[in-house]
This record gives structure tokens, C-alpha cells and sequence, in this order.
């Protein structure tokens, strides 16, 4: 690989050589990282426990933390499931390499060939959800490796690195460093990661992150879960006694203790002739507060991690279509923050360095492409629709652009094929592909304007009301030349279906055209 000096997004240079083999491959002193195994600290966990954890985290340990956020994750199927949504959100919208303003061709020509190199990259959407690890953990690092085939440097693959590596910098509390053994650590060397950072709350970088916030109700579920765990097992079954006879031998007593402890899991039992056992009713209890505690805890997770319950569970009381809607907002709103966030670190890590190493417009770091997720949602096109049209006619000058982007449909090539409007149906009313009020408008704005234009529009109103009038009578007449009686009639005529949605649109149509008739008819008189 050919060796240059370049220099990072913050203006450093560092050597092009660094790229060669991934730091943490390179480096002797980062070897022992990948022999580390968790510790599991949630086997356990206490209040003080917990405390003594989120503390070591504040000064810079965040070993025993980060571990405590994958167990969490690991044994809350709630959690899990929670994060889960979250972090997959994260890949649905498609994304676009933005050209800086006013960009020249060079830089446009720049920008395209960044995003082709990453549409056919295949590691970008399992990097994607990687970053998401942030949410929880605060940060997440995707390590690089770099490749250089036809005169093009590219990345060959991103590889996520276990949040135990990593410890902060004691004399700059937001900046991570690899351990290695050292007080300060290994800086993240430049081009070689995709570090992402997600911020639940403000706060030093060890503070960030929901782990620490969803510790508590993970603690506090598990003492609830224990306990009615042991409610079940105690008042789930029946009291089993045992009685013997008087002048029983212990080793008799023993033998009547073992048959009275494995009767009710074994179903079945014996002991010496003249000894018993009695199933008594277990004593009163009830599990309500256990479950109230653990749906209390559930729905405190699902509030930091999702804004709200009602995307995640429903309880049959409170859980409205209104309410739903508004807690999916918020949703929305949550993974659009998401986006935003993780564009910025892929225009930085990502973007920023192709464009160094193969771009050729590339003057400094304050004009560079980015990369954009596409956070608008398509418009209900029938109720974008009808507005637009009154909005148009009222003569405001609206951008196509703008309305393919609401939309999200594409806008056509040069020479493409477009879908249009049949010309055969000209103006007239019945015609499927035209309201009635677009075409009188159309009707008003024709040139020379004539009353033939609306006589032509009453016809045609006219004809179809007495198609649909005409089919009825035939209906009818057929009812009562087959009938036999007029109890019969009666009941056929009961149990007949009419469908009168065609004639009730056609008597719409009729009342519009009426109205904007007039409307014409004094616009004709006052001119």
C-alpha cells in the first residue's frame, strides 16, 4: 500500500501505513484484549452492589458496568425486547451522500462515488445496528479494516469491539482509550474506528447511557420475580403432613419424612402400614403484589427506552388508538434523534475518511460530503392530494420537487414513460379518472368560455342519474311481473339489497357543478 501523509478530521497527520492492519491487531500491548471474558456482575446484585458499580464507572472503570448492561440484556426479555425495537428502527430508512453547498462537479462527481462504494458495501447494515449498542452502553466501537485494490482505498469490513476494552481517559472524561495497561490508555488511532456515542441524558460519557438507568427496575424485578417464584412454591401446593404412630423408631420417622417431601412431585408414595399423610389447604395468599411490582418495573423500562408503554404492551384499560398514535410519535420522534446522531459519527468516521484517501476535491475538513437518513414519512396521498389541488387553484406556486419528496414518488428520467390521464375522456363528468370539480374548473378556465361548456356538464350529470334511476325501475318491475302475491312482493322487496353509493357520488357531482355553475353564471354578469 502506498505510504502518504494525511490528516484526520480534526486537522492531525498521522501515517497512511497505520492502516495496513487493524490497531488492535498491531499493537502487542492490545493482544491481552481479546483473552477477556466477562464477569457477570448481575449474579448477585445488591443495591450496594449496584452503587459500588456505577461508581467505578464515574472514575473511568467501565469494565464491570458494560458487563452488567449485557447481562442485562441477556436475561430481561423485556429489555431485550425493548432495545430490540429501537435499535432495528435504526435500519429501516434509506440514506443519501449529501454534496457540500454549492457543490462544484468535482465534488459532486465526489459524493457519488462515496455512496456507490457504500450501497455495495455489505457490513454497512450490521454496523448500523452494532452502533445502536450505544443506547445502552453510552458508545459503541466498530474496529476498521482497511483494503486497496485499483488505486481505491475501501473498507473491507467492520468488526464490533466488546465495551470492556475501553476505559476513559482520567484526564478527559469523554474521551476513550483502549486498555492497555497504561494510566492514560491507547487513543483510538484516526480512520481505524467507528465511534458512536448516544446520550439517554446529559452528562460525562460514563453517566450517558441507560444502563444506569434501567439498573434499578432490572434489580428490582428480580427480587419480585424471587419472591413470587417461593409464593408459588410454598402456597402453590398443598400442606403435607405425616403422621406416625406413637413408639415410632426414628429411622420409621425418617421414612415417613422422605414420602411426605417427594409426594407431591412424584405423584405417588409409600410408607409402613399404620402411619399417614393428610393434605391439608395450603394457607391464603395472593400474587397481585408481586406483579404489580413487576408491571411497574416493565413499563418504568419501557418508558426510558421507547418514551411510553403503548407501543410495547397494552393493559386494556388506558390503551386508546388515540393514546397509541400520540405514544408512536414519540417513538418516531426518539428514532429520528437516533439517526441524526449516528449520521453525524458515519459522516465522520466513515464518509470523511473515503473521501480523504480517494476523493480528488478535497481541500479541508469543514467542506465535506455527509451522510443523511431519510426521516420523512410518504404523505397520505389522498389526503395530501385535495388541499395541494385548492391550494393551486388559489394560485400558489408550489415546487414538484417538494411534492415528490412528500410523496416519495420519483421523479422521472429524461424520457422515462409517465403514467396520464386517458385524453379519450376528455371533459366529460363520467369520466373515472376526473372529479367533478376539476373538471368544471376545467370548464371555467376554457377559451372562448360559452354556456355549452356547462350544458354539456348538466347532460352529463343528467345521463348517469338516469342510468342508475332507469337500472332500479328495471329492478323493480322484474320483482312484480315474478311475483305471485302481494305478501310476496313485499318480502322481496324487504330482502332486497340496494346500493346506492354510485347514484349518491352522481348526485354529489350534480350538486357541484350546480354551484360552480353559478359561480359562473355571476362571473359572467359582472364582467
Amino acid at each position: 500500500m502506498a505510504k502518504s501523509s494525511i490528516v484526520d478530521i480534526n486537522g492531525q497527520p498521522f501515517s497512511l501505513s497505520d492502516l495496513v492492519e487493524p490497531q488492535t491487531s498491531a499493537d502487542a500491548k492490545l493482544a491481552q484484549l481479546h483473552r477477556h471474558y466477562g464477569d457477570h456482575p448481575s449474579s448477585g446484585l445488591t443495591p450496594a452492589k449496584l452503587a459500588t458499580i456505577m461508581r467505578e464507572a464515574e472514575q473511568g472503570n467501565l469494565i464491570r458496568q458494560c458487563e452488567l448492561a449485557e447481562d442485562i440484556e441477556e436475561k430481561d426479555a423485556h429489555v431485550q425486547s425493548e432495545l430490540g425495537k429501537r435499535r432495528l428502527a435504526m435500519q429501516g430508512p434509506d440514506w443519501n451522500i449529501i454534496p457540500p453547498a454549492n457543490a462544484s462537479a468535482a465534488e459532486q462527481r465526489d459524493a457519488e462515488m462515496i455512496e456507490e462504494q457504500l450501497r455495495s458495501a455489505t457490513w454497512l447494515d450490521e454496523a448500523i445496528f452494532d452502533c445502536g449498542d450505544a443506547i445502552l452502553k453510552s458508545f459503541s466501537n466498530l474496529e476498521l479494516s482497511w483494503a486497496f485494490e485499483d488505486k481505491t482505498h475501501f473498507i473491507a469490513d467492520v468488526e464490533w469491539r466488546d465495551p470492556s476494552w475501553f476505559q476513559v481517559n482520567p484526564n478527559q472524561r469523554d474521551q476513550l482509550t483502549l486498555r492497555d495497561g497504561s494510566y492514560e490508555g491507547e487513543p483510538l488511532r484516526p480512520f481505524g474506528w467507528i465511534s458512536h456515542q448516544a446520550k439517554a441524558k446529559s452528562g460525562y460519557l460514563a453517566r450517558r447511557g441507560l444502563v444506569r438507568v434501567l439498573a434499578w427496575p432490572f434489580l428490582f424485578k428480580n427480587y419480585s420475580v424471587r419472591d413470587l417464584a417461593e409464593f408459588l412454591e410454598i402456597y402453590g401446593l398443598p400442606l403435607r403432613l405425616g403422621k406416625y404412630p406413637e413408639g415410632a423408631s426414628e429411622r420409621e420417622k425418617l421414612t415417613l419424612l422422605r414420602a411426605v417431601m417427594s409426594i407431591g412431585h412424584n405423584a405417588g408414595g409409600i410408607i409402613p402400614k399404620g402411619m399417614e399423610i393428610e393434605f391439608e389447604k395450603a394457607a391464603d395468599g395472593a400474587s397481585d403484589p408481586f406483579m404489580a411490582m413487576i408491571a411497574w418495573c416493565e413499563k418504568s423500562q419501557s418508558k426510558a427506552i421507547l418514551g411510553g408503554t403503548l407501543t410495547s404492551q397494552a393493559d386494556g384499560k388506558s390503551s386508546t388508538n388515540a393514546l397509541g398514535n400520540v405514544h408512536n410519535e414519540v417513538r418516531q420522534e426518539i428514532r429520528d434523534a437516533d439517526l441524526k446522531s449516528l449520521a453525524a459519527t458515519l459522516t465522520r468516521d466513515v464518509v470523511y475518511p473515503m473521501y480523504v484517501l480517494n476523493g480528488t476535491s478535497f481541500r479541508n475538513p469543514r467542506r465535506i460530503p455527509r451522510l443523511e437518513f431519510d426521516l420523512n414519512e410518504p404523505e397520505d396521498l389522498q389526503q395530501f392530494a385535495q388541499p395541494l389541488s385548492g391550494l393551486v387553484s388559489l394560485g400558489m406556486k408550489i415546487p414538484t420537487s417538494w411534492v415528490y419528496e412528500k410523496t416519495k414518488i420519483p421523479q422521472p428520467s429524461e424520457g422515462e414513460e409517465v403514467l396520464q390521464l386517458s385524453q379519450s375522456a376528455g371533459p366529460a363528468l363520467g369520466a373515472q379518472a376526473q372529479g367533478a370539480e376539476e373538471v368544471a374548473l376545467a370548464a371555467l378556465k376554457a377559451e372562448p368560455s360559452s354556456n355549452d361548456e356547462i350544458d354539456t356538464l348538466v347532460d352529463n350529470v343528467q345521463a348517469q342519474a338516469d342510468q342508475h334511476t332507469d337500472d332500479l325501475l328495471d329492478t323493480l318491475r322484474q320483482l312484480v311481473d315474478n311475483a305471485d302475491s302481494l305478501t310476496q312482493l313485499r318480502e322481496q322487496l324487504m330482502a332486497l339489497q340496494l346500493d346506492n353509493a354510485d347514484l349518491t357520488e352522481v348526485m354529489s357531482q350534480a350538486l357541484t357543478v350546480a354551484a360552480l355553475a353559478g359561480r359562473y353564471e355571476l362571473l359572467q354578469d359582472a364582467e
